[in-house]
Formats: structure tokens, sequence, C-alpha cells
């Protein structure tokens, strides 16, 4: 199983990235809402990965965050959703709008997602509505500590480019350095 890619990116055409890693290309398919934070070509990028398998192809789906790629995967458990209908729904909506919609069962708004008829949508809700009570996915599945993840993803949020994010915490990585002492140092150096 391939959890994480990191690699230079050498071309971009959605849904695809093709991200070179120790002279192998590997073709890994993201949201589409990812394009606009991805580094330029020729630049790293970081994946969290999910690998399926299945008799005709093989095909590696990419994630910035592992609550992205946790959500991926409880979606492509849902009966009628496949991974690319998952990764429509992951960039149609955020992580917070789609648990309220589960939560209050809003069938509408989970029909407007594309690729999402109302049979599927109902499916969602029954199939998800136990899944998440009250909990965000960022709570639920935070398994693995990855201090330099969690600051670029933390950048981000405060409105920085993936790109510059990447690079603020690139400049400050070192051995042992915890989440917040990254944020902190990156941030510094934009003083």
């Amino acid at each position: 199983m391939i959890g994480r890619i990191r690699g230079i990116i050498l071309a971009k055409q959605p849904p695809l990235v093709l991200l070179e890693t120790y002279g192998i290309g590997y073709e890994v398919y993201i949201p589409i809402t990812y394009f606009d934070i991805l580094p330029e070509i020729g630049e790293e990028a970081i994946f969290y990965t999910h690998f399926v398998i299945r008799e005709d192809t093989q095909m590696l789906f990419g994630f910035i965050n592992k609550p992205d790629m946790m959500l991926f995967r409880e979606l492509i458990k849902v009966n009628g959703v496949g991974p690319k209908l998952a990764l429509a729904i992951i960039a149609g909506m955020s992580e917070t709008q789609f648990l309220k919609a589960i939560k209050h069962k809003e069938i509408n708004i989970l029909m407007q997602l594309p690729g999402v008829g109302k049979k599927t949508a109902e499916r969602l809700v029954v199939e998800m509505k136990d899944k998440f009570k009250s909990i965000s996915l960022r709570e639920q599945f935070i398994v693995e500590h990855d201090p330099e993840s969690e600051a670029v993803a933390a950048l981000i949020s405060l409105g920085y480019t993936h790109q510059n994010a990447s690079k603020m915490v690139k400049k400050v990585a070192g051995a042992g350095a915890n989440c917040e002492a990254l944020i902190r140092d990156a941030l510094r150096t934009t003083l």
C-alpha cells in the first residue's frame, strides 16, 4: 500500500498530477480544487494517498491533508460511490459543509454536488450519519503526527498559498521540531 508520496511535479492536467519520485513518475488523481494551491511544475509536493487496484486498472488518489483522505475512504464505502465521485464530493464542499449536510439530512444540498442524484444523496445520509456524530474528521482521524504537513496546512488556513507555506516550513524545518515551533518560526521568516 502506498500511504504517502513526496516528489517533484512534472505535469498538471486535471484531475491528474504527474509526480516524480526517485525516477518513477506516478499519476496521482487529486480533487480539482487542489490545482489552485498546488506548487508549480518542477517544485516538490506531498500527498497522502489511497491506492485502488481493480481488475482492469490501478489508480493512486492523493490528498493534501489526512482528513480529506479519510473522508475519501469513508465515501467510497458508501454503496454507489466510486473513487471519482468521492473526489468530486471532496472538491464540491468543505468537510464542515459535508458533515453539516449529513447531520441535518440536507438531501437537496448534497444533490448540488456533481454526479450526486437523489438516491446517492439519500444513501450518503443513511450510511454516514452515525459515523460522524458531532465530531469533525480532523479530530477523529489524526493518527499519524507529521509536524511539517500540519504546519503547512495551518499556514494555508491562515491564507498562505501551498507553495509559499511549503517554502516557509522548509526554511525552518529541523529534526524533532514540533508543529507549533514550525509555524511560529515560519511566520517569523515573513517579518
